[in-house]
This record gives structure tokens, C-alpha cells and sequence, in this order.
């Protein structure tokens, strides 16, 4: 049976000199989120760690309900956190991520999310074994467009990332410092964010496949993909009805790019049972590798 003993951050400094393991909330500046530790923690033994992000007006309780990452744990030993965005100033006070130009900061707020999640990295390592090779960030929407975000401006430290309905930024930019390797997850029938690309209140977003090769261009990635696998991910659609492209050749090392294509998906999928897992095992076969932190 899964067990997870639950503390308050104000114990934490006080108890990591002797069981880290028991500080299970991490606290960046924006109050307490949960802290999900494997059963199998050993302090002595790098853990990779997942931080997961929610879409527009979600919150991360309920994302993290929704995809399951935190229930498989315990499985693959890792670390996960699903924190919150902040609220909206006005009309319903949603959640959000000020992630790109279009997508979601749409009251204009000078919300530093991307330095805020760096922050609660960064304090997660500080109580934790955190591998330096594994940091991964996922996210759905709003939180896929934030998952770029933290892939570029957090490239030293960011491993891979998973995008699902999310987007790559639009403008032209230098490649990052350090490869990362870059994972979209997209439905062709997506209405909200879609697939061939878009606006949100004139601004501009990449579609999928674009959002993909611009990394695989980052990477230095041979543009020639490799596309013979399928997957199934949405229960809703039958057989495999993910189609799998892959720009992993002659790329730098730490780096490549790939798209799952959801053959008539859309932006709210019913997930397959495998769906959590193929991400976790994903983002473990993807780290960064150690020189790149020498």
C-alpha cells in the first residue's frame, strides 16, 4: 500500500538534517504545494523529478488527478510536483501561466512564472537528491505553451519537456545554450489550440509541427524525420491512432525533438490507461547527458 506522510514547509528546514524524505511540500515564495515522494526514496540515490503544469483555469490538484502522473511514483521512483498558476485580476480569476505572447497572460500582469518554477526547482533540490540529469516539465495547454517557455529560458537544467496541446513560441529566436529534449503531443482535431496553429487575440502561436522542428533546429537534428511508430493515447479513438515523428538523428547530444500525432483528437482526449506511463517512461529515456553539467 502507497503511503505518503504529509508535513508543513515550516518543518522542513528542521527536519532535513535528519529524514528529507519527510518534507513533503515545497514552498517557492507563493505558499505550500504538495510534494509528491516515492515510498522507495533514498536520499543517497539521485531521483528524477517531474513537474507537472495545468491548462487555463485549471489548478494543479485537479491536473495532476487528471493525467496521474503522482500515482506512479512509487513505480518509477520519481519526484512529482503539480503547482498552480496564479489568478487572473479580473473577470472569473482564472489560473494561468504567463507563458507566450499568446497564451495566457491575457490581463497584462508581469507574472514571472517561468523564474517562479525555476524557484521551486531549485528548493526542491536544496531538501532533495534531485538527479541533475533528470528535470523534467510537462504540461497541458496553457501549461504545454509554459513547458517551451521553461525548455528555453531554463535550458541548463530543464532535460525534456512534454507539450500536450501546448505551443512553442512564434517569434524567431538563437537557439538556446544547452540542447533539451522536446516531446509535442497534439490532436488534429484539436478547437482550442490548433494543430496547423493559430491566434489568440491577434497573437500568434506555431502549430505542432512547426513547434517541433524549430527544436529539432535548436537541437541540430537531421530534418529527415523517422515516423513508423504508432500509439495509442486517446481511449475515445480506435487501434493506435497516434502516429510517432522522431528528429533523433545527428542531433546534439542532450537534444531531440518528436510529435505524436493524435489522428482526430481533441484538446480534451479521454486518456488510455497507459496514457501517464508512456510519458513517465518517455521523459526517463530522455536525460540530459552528465557532461553537460560538468
Amino acid at each position: 500500500m502507497k503511503s505518503f506522510e504529509r508535513i508543513s514547509a515550516v518543518l522542513i528546514l528542521a527536519v532535513l538534517a535528519t529524514s528529507p524524505a519527510l518534507a513533503q511540500t515545497a514552498d517557492a515564495g507563493r505558499g505550500e504545494v504538495p510534494l509528491t515522494v516515492p515510498e522507495g526514496y533514498d536520499p543517497d540515490v539521485p531521483t528524477p523529478l517531474i513537474v507537472t503544469l495545468h491548462g487555463y483555469s485549471g489548478n494543479g490538484q485537479g491536473h495532476d488527478r487528471s493525467w496521474g502522473i503522482s500515482a506512479l511514483a512509487d513505480e518509477y521512483n520519481v519526484l512529482t510536483i503539480a503547482p498552480d498558476g496564479e489568478q487572473e485580476l479580473g473577470g472569473n480569476r482564472n489560473r494561468y501561466w504567463n507563458a507566450s505572447d499568446a497564451c495566457c497572460n491575457f490581463f497584462g500582469t508581469e507574472t514571472d512564472d517561468s523564474g517562479y518554477i525555476r524557484e521551486l526547482i531549485d528548493e526542491i533540490k536544496s531538501a532533495y537528491n534531485v538527479d541533475p540529469n533528470r528535470i523534467y516539465v510537462i504540461g497541458y495547454s496553457n501549461g504545454g505553451f509554459m513547458s517551451y517557455r521553461m525548455a528555453y529560458e531554463h535550458s541548463d537544467v530543464v532535460a525534456a519537456i512534454v507539450s500536450f496541446a501546448g505551443a512553442n513560441h512564434a517569434d524567431q529566436r538563437d537557439p538556446p545554450p544547452h540542447p533539451v529534449h522536446v516531446l509535442q503531443i497534439h490532436g488534429t482535431d484539436d478547437a482550442t489550440i490548433a494543430y496547423r496553429g493559430g491566434e489568440i487575440q491577434e497573437n500568434r502561436y506555431p502549430g505542432a509541427i512547426r513547434s517541433i522542428m524549430r527544436w529539432a533546429g535548436y537541437n541540430g537534428c537531421d530534418m529527415s524525420p523517422n515516423s513508423r511508430e504508432m500509439r495509442a493515447l486517446d481511449a475515445s479513438l480506435p487501434g493506435h491512432e497516434t502516429g510517432v515523428m522522431k528528429f533523433n538523428t545527428g542531433c546534439r547530444d542532450g537534444g531531440s525533438a518528436e510529435l505524436w500525432t493524435i489522428s482526430d483528437g481533441s484538446h480534451g482526449p479521454i486518456y488510455s490507461e497507459s496514457w501517464a506511463a508512456q510519458i513517465v517512461e518517455w521523459l526517463l529515456a530522455h536525460p540530459k547527458p552528465p557532461h553537460v553539467l560538468d
